[in-house]
């Protein structure tokens, strides 16, 4: 192990691989020279605050250390998106991106020196109101907690390449994919594996690697080509939330363990970690302190902080008798309905129990005014298993939503039990594996195309929705005066960006044969539409249902893919 503020004055050898890029190894001296380049470049440039935005994670690497070398503040962005970096509010002074590393002179010269260990990084955090927020860390920080890794699963982990499926540019990532592997002189991947046939590919080469994903792409897993063929592995990290505990015991029964599960935040660090095969409690780091707040809220005192003061958290937490503890929810995500209080990520656990949820969100909606008073409900997206998205074919949305309520009522009274529920088949995680709460809140709003998504499921062969109509509708108006009907052409043009959305060849129809309109569509009315693709004959067949009868249907028919 050496500490990260001393790597480039390392004495390992110059040929000790850094990287490995498919089968090409990247060593020492090359590292390097490439962090010396870019620190001579950097060195001529005024400013003080730098975004790091590389999508490499070699080149992001040279860049960062390169950077620390001259004494800069990096800036590590959540996301390279203009309108996000919009919201940082002057939070850096320039921009490093792939483009500009290529563009920087590399012919002026420097000599490196020893890295300032207070080092200064800033990372962001979605926060708890949807804006970004700065969370200020040290070079020595991560240092702390590369030896805590290190301690814990070094000799498990051996001398094997580390692999991921996660970005670099979150903690967790920067922390796992690259820190770690640098500090204990283990190689780590250049190439970003997201599905098992992609990781069986590259361990065919490096077939001693761990890897690192998060519990979103892990509970996919099991479901994907080449999942079953994937060799056991010293070590399978997830961090970012709950592993689902399918996800679990499917990797424990394939591979004979199951992911290990690493808790803690930006804020934090790595506070415990667990293993669902051994037990669902949560067992700290042997370097961490721990307490329960009055409230029950869990508090840290920890090197992985910048301070030695108790660090409280919003984790409701449980102590078992062995010291562990068990995760009771987010203590800011109680709500308040009908002025009962209710916990949104208990509300989510008891769905989970149910044979047709596999994950579901819970989210305060504001409710319609009925005599000058609004009154809030709670709405619920669930992604559902196999078996609930059978039943939602078969017994429909209404009852499934009403098989749940009755599940629900076995925990909570009425007035807590979602009104409003939406249907999926995954949860609209972003690049981190989260699920940002302003997704599961605009799963509930109409669509700009006038209609909401009440669920959408697909297989093989096609997709099923289930669309209300939006009363307000343009379209309605003067179609026709007193009697408002979806004219036709309206619902083509959804089937037609509904299908697209899984076949982008779709948008270029050539005809639309076979039509029928059989029901006028009201305002407000619930659509079901089945959409079966046939790609080998450039065509999507549909039909639109209200209830039990059938209200459209036809064939379209699109150019072929270029």
């Amino acid at each position: 192990m050496i500490a990260l503020h001393a790597l480039l004055l390392d004495t390992r050898a110059d040929a000790a691989v850094v990287c490995v890029d498919g089968a090409v190894p990247i060593t020492y001296a090359a590292f390097r020279a490439r962090v010396t380049a870019y620190a001579a470049a950097f060195a001529t440039q005024p400013a003080a605050r730098y975004a790091l935005c590389v999508d490499d994670p070699f080149e992001f690497t040279c860049a960062l250390f390169a950077l620390f070398a001259c004494g800069k503040h990096v800036v590590v962005p959540a996301s390279a998106a203009p309108a996000y970096l919009e919201t940082l509010n002057g939070a850096f002074d320039a921009l490093v991106s792939d483009a500009s590393l290529a563009a920087l002179d590399l012919h002026a010269e420097t000599t490196l020196g020893a890295i300032d260990p207070q080092a200064p990084i800033t990372l962001y955090t979605s926060g708890s109101t949807g804006t970004p927020k700065p969370i200020h860390k040290t070079l020595a920080q991560f240092d702390a907690e590369v030896v805590t890794l290190e301690q814990q699963w070094g000799t498990q982990i051996g001398t094997g390449a580390v692999m991921a499926s996660v970005p670099h540019h979150h903690i967790y990532g920067l922390l796992f994919r690259v820190f770690w592997p640098l500090a204990a002189g283990r190689a780590f991947s250049r190439q970003t594996h997201t599905e098992p046939a992609a990781l069986q590919s590259a361990l065919a080469q490096h077939p001693t690697a761990a890897f690192v994903s998060s519990p979103a792409q892990l509970a996919r897993w099991p479901q994907l080509p080449g999942f079953d063929a994937l060799p056991m592995l010293p070590a399978v990290f997830s961090s970012g939330g709950p592993l689902d505990a399918a996800a679990a015991t499917a990797f424990a029964a394939v591979h004979g363990s199951a992911p290990i599960e690493v808790f803690g935040s930006t804020e934090t660090g790595g506070i415990a970690w667990r293993r669902q095969d051994q037990t669902l409690a949560w067992r700290p780091f042997s370097n961490i302190e721990l307490r329960q707040e009055d409230d029950g809220a869990l508090a840290v005192r920890s090197p992985h902080l910048s301070h030695r003061d108790w660090h409280r958290t919003d984790d409701a937490i449980a102590f078992d008798d062995s010291g562990r503890f068990l995760l009771r929810g987010r203590l800011d995500r109680v709500v308040k309905v009908d002025g009962k209080r209710v916990s949104l990520p208990e509300v989510e656990g008891w769905l989970g129990t149910h044979p047709f949820v596999t994950r579901a969100a819970a989210t305060l909606l504001a409710g319609q005014s009925s005599k000058h008073l609004a009154r809030e409900r709670l709405g619920a997206l669930v992604a559902l298993t196999p078996a609930g998205v059978e039943a939602l074919r078969t017994q429909g949305r209404v009852a499934l939503a009403k098989t749940l309520r009755r599940h629900l009522s076995t925990y909570t009274e009425p007035t807590l039990i979602p009104r409003r529920w939406r249907f999926c088949m995954a949860m609209p995680v972003d690049a981190r594996g989260k699920l940002p709460a302003a997704a599961v809140a605009a799963a509930f709003r109409p669509g700009v195309e006038g209609f909401e998504t009440l669920a959408h499921v697909a297989d093989a062969e096609g997709d099923h929705y289930e669309l209300r109509v939006s009363p307000d509708l343009v379209h309605f108006a003067g179609h026709f005066p007193g009697l408002p009907i979806l004219p036709g052409v309206v619902l083509i043009d959804w089937a037609v960006r509904l299908a697209a959305t899984r076949n982008s060849a779709v948008r270029a129809i050539a005809s639309v044969d076979q039509l029928k309109f059989m029901a006028p569509v009201p305002p407000g009315a619930v659509v079901s539409l089945r959409l079966t693709h046939e790609p080998d004959r450039s065509r999507v067949r549909f039909v639109a249902r209200l209830g039990a009868r059938d209200c459209a249907s036809g064939v379209l028919v699109h150019r072929e893919a270029a």
